[in-house]
């Protein structure tokens, strides 16, 4: 037998697997991201969450007739009033005897009022026990830079603006017990689902601004009830609500504070617990965006003086009194991430307040979006912060905007510097690189004396035993505390920061001033100790050490026992600034007995080291994280390392979390009884823990803050950052991790990127994105359809169309690339910042290429229920002609006879004969008066039948054929623009355009023309498909609303309803924005249809298609 290969059918079939292999590639990248996403974020994650108790009681409050008449119904929604207790009380007694500050709740979507429980319940514990214990570790304060924007603002000195700072957190701590109490209403919004519909979120606003005043008024009421009996103490009539919400209530609350019939001045502080600032979590709806986008317009321009056009002035800035506090959950909030509860362009820093959950003082956890309801630590460290709003002298809250936000910077977040900072310093040497001064030597010797008495414990704590008789001198630079022995240790500065090592840090779990306390001595000069005593030379710094979270504490089996060591509580960083003019470096430690009567910890321990930076930093590539995921990179520490490691990760753990994995090698055991080869088994692991603390690991993340992981000895480690999006900072690309750990032991830490994180990770930053792309993919498809028309080409399915959109280097290039350079373009001439170039690039293509696959899959899915329809009903078909003409059915058409007779009327000719124009009708009147997506839905059903239509007049031959010809579709075309992956040496690869002669003279047969009206129903099919995916979540909502008297949707989201845009659109993190495209669309093909019939009218075909049909 004799071989023949022709070169250009060998071309034509490499073309196909190429073709298919791009195509499968594409397909299989799609579902293993989708299918690993979803293993991720359904995966149960342990939540450290307390529960919080409470005895509820809800008194209703009925509005008063007299209000404002709103366009909402009052009998919508509800107010109540909170009392914790079990006791049952008098209501109307109990609202005559208000005299507290009103705080009114705000549910989210789909909340209840009774979520209030939980925050006022601890707020009325918090009031009876009094403020929390005062501790002695670092308070917080403002950052230097908004020390520098408070300079700016104000134009006063520096020194006199740090000073009034200092007196502001102080006065904050000092407060001995409240003076008042605060009151919780809860407005009830009938659970409705205010995230999905944007006119839903007007009514709410409408009716909480309602409520606000509702409750003022119930305060003067019962004021001026307790006026007329003439009692002494009346209290004080409050002048403005406090407003806290939850999820979109946060939103709804900042929508309410600008709304035009709210009195003026009654909102003056708002905090929101996971509340979506920046945009609506998912935009799927026209009204919700643009609702949003009005809300923060207002909110930018509230902050700003109020001026003519010619420049005169009209008024201060209305949001000059508002102060807005945004708390986020964290990794754990899948609904609502950390970058859309950010302040930022929409409140300024003067202002405003964004803080995350793990970052929080007290708190240091991450918290699902309903657990930051009721998780125990953060409610209790929310309400003694709202309690320490209220004036000693007032009773009600702080008049001054500073004041508010000084109390909530002290009370929510921690001493840690909020930004990786630990190398520069933190006194005003700092403030000195932002701030024009004239005498640089003046704000350090003033500055100095201020702050020599701030970090020194006071002189009520005493210890019995305070000798020296029993000091230590430590030699090396490393210092370890393994009881509390009463000792003195001192340190050498000038020797032991030798060799670079000019910064010292101190890890311990002794209580400061309690339990340790740190000294710096200078130098013993002659002329020091003739002019100045050395007791007065001497400056504390215990009050430097920052608290931090302890993992469990290790229990003591009995007493006496050795335990394992204790976890770290509390941190202290002394840099080369403060170390400067210094000789001796002191670390005290109390006695055992004497630790303020309170029993001592199990274990003691405290070590401190001399460190240089540049001795721990660790520096992870682009393309060693990427090999980690297939084998991990591994950094081994041996004994005598430093304290302080500091690991950089180029590529920020938003998007690739990494896996941590700490081993102990070694803690110095050289007499152990263990044999070699045991080195780092179980028993040796558990030796050294009786040596070694437990490793700490901090983060720091631009967007998200904070992150403290206690005891890490393996954990994936990721942050709530995005910087693939648009908007995110150019330093949001990389994440800093700082480690500490006993510098004693040696450890093998590896290090691997976690594929499922990844994965769900960009399924739950990038799913907008992902959604306006695929409505952009589908437009491209029918993009080469148009141009197949435009040609007198042969229809391409929307497989092929997408195959040859994939083609690289174009059109890939062209629809990919290209909308992102239009996008930059656009952006760069904007205000926004924009985000590291490469990482924006990069997601966008991978998630651009995941819609290509997310819509081959669902074109697939389709294309097969379409075709088993299809062969079920031309099968029964064909068997009931059969049985038909076998068996005389009479019966039946009499039956049938008589019901023929309604389709002799007038309107049912008039309908059968125009589907079209009665199609349009339906849909109309659906989307104008009742809800889009049933007009869709129509549409999709209307599109459903003709694709079933034409393929059943496809098949119809095959099943009439003789059975030797029933498997003859294999072959035919129908199997090459179906399947076209199903025989890729027969059918891939072959163009459509190239199967047939592009002449105008060409003919193909019915058959293929029903396929052609296949292929361009099936993307219609698919793009209405995909607009009624984003209409039902507001469906649902409006479904929701039926029977209670509610008013229709706006026609907004039917009239407003081009691949290109979609892209950017998505970009934009705005996908509903593709029902523009939809509409103009449809506009275009309705002006077409126009056109082509006038043209049809005067006997033109020239628009026509020039296909000639043969039977």
């Amino acid at each position: 037998m004799q071989l023949i290969f022709h070169p250009s059918r060998g071309e034509e079939i490499m073309g196909g697997l190429k073709t298919n292999c791009r195509v499968s590639a594409v397909v299989i990248f799609a579902v293993c991201v989708g299918v690993a996403g979803l293993l991720g974020l359904l995966t149960p994650i342990p939540n450290g969450c307390n529960m919080t108790y409470m005895y509820p009681t809800y008194i209703p409050i009925p509005l008063h007739p007299s209000n404002i008449n709103f366009s909402s119904a009052e009998g919508k929604y509800g107010l109540y009033l909170y009392h914790e207790g079990w006791k049952k009380i008098d209501y109307d007694l109990h609202l005559l005897k208000l005299s507290g500050v009103p705080v009114l709740f705000i549910p989210g979507n789909g909340g209840s009022y009774k979520q209030v429980r939980s925050l006022a319940a601890e707020s009325d514990r918090a009031f009876q026990g009094g403020p929390l214990e005062h501790t002695f570790y670092q308070e917080a304060s403002f950052t230097p830079e908004e020390v520098v924007r408070r300079y700016s603002s104000t134009k006063r000195n520096i020194l006199e603006e740090d000073w009034e700072i200092r007196n502001l957190f102080s006065s904050v701590k000092g407060t001995p017990q409240y003076s008042n109490r605060l009151d919780w209403f809860a407005v009830d919004l009938e659970g409705e689902h205010s995230a999905l519909d944007g006119r839903i979120l007007e009514e709410h606003t409408e009716y909480v601004v309602k409520a606000i005043h509702r409750i003022l008024d119930v305060y003067k009421e019962s004021f001026n009830a307790r006026s007329k009996d003439n009692r002494e103490n009346v209290g004080t009539l409050p002048r403005s609500v406090i407003l806290v919400g939850h999820s979109m209530g946060g939103f709804v609350a900042r929508a309410a504070s600008i709304h035009p019939h709210l009195r003026k001045g009654v909102v003056e502080t708002i905090l929101t617990l996971s509340s979506p600032h920046q945009s609506p979590p998912v935009a799927l709806q026209p009204s919700l965006g643009h609702f949003f986008s009005r809300v923060n317009k207002a909110w930018q321009s509230g902050y700003q003086i109020q001026r003519t056009r010619s420049g005169h002035w009209i008024s201060d800035p209305l949001l000059s009194d508002v102060v807005v506090v945004s708390i986020s959950g964290g990794i754990r909030d899948y609904q609502v991430r950390s970058k859309l509860t950010s302040l930022d362009g929409i409140v300024p820093s003067t202002h405003g307040l964004t803080i995350g959950a793990t970052g929080m003082r007290n708190v240091w956890l991450s918290m699902e979006h309903q657990s930051i309801l009721w998780c125990n630590q953060l409610v209790v460290q929310v309400s003694h912060a709202m309690l320490h709003l209220i004036d000693q002298s007032t009773g009600q809250p702080f008049s001054s905007t500073q004041k508010r936000l000084a109390v909530f910077v002290s009370n929510l977040r921690s001493g840690i510097p909020q930004s990786f900072d630990w190398m520069r310093s933190v006194q005003f040497q700092h403030y000195a690189e932002h701030l024009p001064i004239e005498k640089e030597e003046d704000l350090g010797s003033l500055g100095k004396l201020r702050i020599k008495d701030q970090f020194c414990c006071p002189k009520s704590i005493q210890w019995e035993d305070d000798s020296h008789e029993r000091d230590l001198y430590i030699e090396s630079t490393t210092v370890t505390v393994l009881a509390m022995d009463g000792r003195r240790r001192w340190m050498d500065i000038k020797r032991q920061a030798s060799d670079g090592r000019d910064h010292f840090v101190l890890v311990t779990n002794l209580v400061p001033c309690f339990g340790v306390r740190i000294h710096l001595w200078p130098e013993k000069s002659r002329l020091a100790l003739r002019d100045v005593p050395a007791v007065k030379r001497v400056m504390e710094v215990t009050s430097k050490m920052v608290h931090i979270p302890a993992g469990p504490a290790p229990r003591q089996i009995e007493p006496g026992s050795q335990t394992e060591q204790a976890p770290p509580s509390a941190v202290l960083r002394l840099g080369p600034d403060e170390l400067r003019g210094f000789r001796f470096l002191t670390i005290s430690v109390a006695p055992r007995p004497t630790v303020s009567g309170r029993p001592p910890p199990a274990a003691s321990m405290a070590v401190g080291q001399f460190f240089s930076p540049r001795e721990g930093k660790v520096k992870f590539s682009p393309q060693s994280l990427l090999l980690s995921s297939y084998k991990q990179q591994d950094v081994t520490l041996q004994e005598n390392h430093p304290l302080v490691m500091n690991f950089s990760f180029s590529i920020s753990m938003g998007i690739f979390p990494v896996a941590l994995n700490l081993k102990t090698l070694g803690c110095g055991i050289k007499d152990s009884l263990l044999a070699t080869e045991k080195t780092g088994d179980e028993e040796h692991s558990s030796l050294c823990k009786l040596r070694c603390f437990p490793p700490v690991a901090l983060v720091w993340d631009t967007e998200s803050g904070l992150y403290v992981i206690p005891n890490l000895y393996s954990d994936t480690v990721t942050v709530d950052s995005s910087p693939a999006l648009w908007g995110s900072r150019q330093d949001s690309g990389k994440t800093t991790l700082l480690l500490l750990v006993d510098p004693h032991c040696s450890y093998k830490i590896s290090v691997s990127v976690s594929l499922t994180g990844a994965a769900s990770r960009f399924l739950l930053l990038h799913g907008s994105q992902i959604i306006g792309f695929s409505m952009a993919v589908l437009f491209f498809s029918l993009m080469q359809q148009a141009r197949a028309w435009e040609l007198d080409l042969p229809l391409p399915s929307v497989l092929s169309a997408i195959e040859s959109n994939l083609r690289l280097p174009l059109p890939f290039g062209f629809l990919a690339v290209g909308p992102l350079a239009v996008y930059m373009l656009l952006a760069l001439l904007g205000t926004e910042p924009c985000p590291p170039f490469a990482s924006f690039v990069i997601v966008s293509i991978v998630s651009y290429t995941f819609a290509n696959g997310a819509v081959v899959v669902l074109t697939l899915s389709t294309q097969l229920i379409f075709y088993l329809t299809a062969c079920i009903q031309v099968f029964f078909k064909q068997r009931w002609q059969a049985w038909e003409g076998r068996f005389h059915m009479s019966f039946i058409h009499q039956f049938i006879d008589r019901f023929s007779v309604f389709s002799s009327f007038q309107v049912v000719r008039m309908l059968r004969g125009r589907p079209t124009l009665t199609v349009a009708v339906i849909v109309t009147v659906l989307i104008a008066f009742l809800h889009p997506a049933l007009g869709l839905i129509v549409l999709i059903l209307s599109h459903a039948w003709c694709c079933h239509t034409a393929l059943c007049s496809f098949l119809a031959p095959s099943f009439r054929s003789h059975p030797h010809r029933k498997g003859d579709w294999q072959n035919s075309k129908f199997k090459a623009d179906i399947f076209p992956q199903a025989d890729s040496s027969m059918t891939a690869g072959v163009k459509l355009e190239d199967s047939h002669s592009p002449t105008p003279d060409s003919a193909i047969s019915f058959g293929e023309t029903q396929l052609e009206a296949f292929n361009y129903q099936q993307g219609i099919f698919l793009l209405h498909l995909a607009a009624t995916a984003m209409l039902i979540p507001s469906f649902v909502a409006w479904g929701q609303r039926l029977g209670m008297d509610h008013s229709i949707p706006w026609f907004l989201d039917s009239a407003l309803s081009l691949g290109f845009y979609c892209y950017l659109s998505g970009l934009a993190l705005a996908p509903y924005r593709a029902f523009y495209a939809l509409a103009a669309v449809g506009l275009l093909s309705l002006c077409f249809r126009v056109i082509k019939r006038r043209y049809r009218e005067r006997g033109d075909f020239n628009l026509n298609r020039r296909h000639s049909h043969r039977h």
